[in-house]
């Protein structure tokens, strides 16, 4: 069994004061996708960020972060297209100009937020909206770019959402599912729920599970013995262990790897990930 490993290097919401090793420019950030890379992570998730760490949605910064990758590793890349507030056109022309083998796509709107049990405060607080129209405009232009949509499910609705556009010929297999649970609004970080989401995925479906917070190492664990891919990294989590902040991705992609092995498994390289998920090589 070969696991693909994913490594989501920054997030859009994660700052330096809460994990001073978050990366914001293009070259930081490519000098964790080689970190990740070299730990064994096959695939990189990125956002892209501005100099002072706000979220940066030019096509000029994603083609610099591209390029400083590309110069370093060869490491399958995955560009984030969700975002709040944003216009749809904004959110996918990275995608459309630049061609990475992936893109994340949003399949679902929720109620998002963080809530500080401590202060009794919610932090975050929004309406994560993804409807029909824009998912479909989204799917239409990776295709049209041959661009492999990384679908980011964080409900079972969302899983059901696909349906649709499947019928319409739009999405196509093979599919690529991340079942993001733990986040507040959405399908909480359990076994339970995580077998649950597993059994409703379609036909040639591949699937990672994307474990938010403390909750990241028992969910790695779980999909490993499911058979399926993980996700580890800064933006969903930055602890190796209780009381031990990451000091880069590839410190949390070195221990995801390292119980692939506890378990029986073998880790991806980055071609077999290629092959496994069939990825045009760029």
């Amino acid at each position: 069994m070969k696991v693909v490993i994913t490594a989501a290097l920054t997030g859009v919401l994660a700052t330096r004061e809460q994990c001073p090793a978050i990366p914001y420019t293009p070259r930081e950030i490519a000098e964790e996708a080689k970190r990740a890379a070299d730990a064994g992570a096959a695939i990189v998730h990125i956002h892209a960020r501005t100099p002072d760490g706000g979220p940066d949605w030019s096509v000029e910064t994603f083609g610099e972060i591209l390029s400083e990758v590309r110069a370093r590793t060869e490491v399958l890349v995955n560009f984030s297209t969700g975002a709040v507030g944003i216009p749809a056109e904004e959110r996918i022309a990275h995608i459309r100009e630049l061609r990475p083998e992936m893109a994340a796509l949003n399949m679902g709107s929720m109620n998002y937020a963080i809530y500080s049990e401590k202060k009794k405060a919610f932090y975050h607080d929004h309406v994560f909206a993804n409807p029909f129209k824009d998912i479909q405009f989204f799917l239409e232009t990776m295709n049209s770019a041959a661009v492999r949509p990384e679908m980011e499910c964080f409900d079972a609705g969302h899983i059901a959402n696909t349906r649709p556009l499947i019928d319409m010929g739009v999405l196509r297999p093979p599919f690529q599912f991340s079942l993001i649970m733990g986040v507040l609004g959405g399908i909480p970080a359990t076994t339970r729920h995580l077998v649950d989401q597993v059994d409703s995925l379609p036909a040639d479906s591949h699937w990672q599970v994307i474990g938010i917070g403390a909750r990241q190492w028992p969910m790695v664990a779980a999909a490993i013995t499911l058979g399926g891919n993980v996700r580890v990294g800064l933006e969903d989590n930055f602890y190796v262990e209780e009381g031990r902040m990451a000091k880069s991705n590839g410190e949390l992609v070195e221990k995801a790897a390292r119980l692939v092995r506890d378990l029986g498994g073998g880790v991806a390289t980055i071609e077999q990930a290629r092959q496994s998920l069939c990825l045009e090589k760029r």
